[in-house]
């Protein structure tokens, strides 16, 4: 989690949660999750697997290809 290419992860999921208008109580709530999963995710208190990240892009309403080419490109 220390990984500063995780940080730019977990900086993207913020951005696009945010460009998308969604708090964190939204995405939890589209999840069926409390709010804390999403701010602690959001911190780098917890570390995401390939499968929550998938759920996170349904919740964001985004194709989760997109969000795997906006990190590759940010770590270019």
């Amino acid at each position: 989690m220390h990984d500063p290419r995780y940080e730019i992860f977990r900086s993207l999921l913020v951005e696009i949660r945010e460009r998308g208008k969604f708090t964190q109580v939204d995405v939890a709530n589209r999840l069926h999750k409390p709010q804390s999963y999403i701010s602690k995710y959001e911190r780098g208190e917890r570390r995401l697997d390939v499968i929550e990240m998938l759920d996170i892009a349904e919740a964001l309403e985004v194709n989760p290809n997109h969000i795997l080419r906006d990190l590759i490109i940010k770590l270019e």
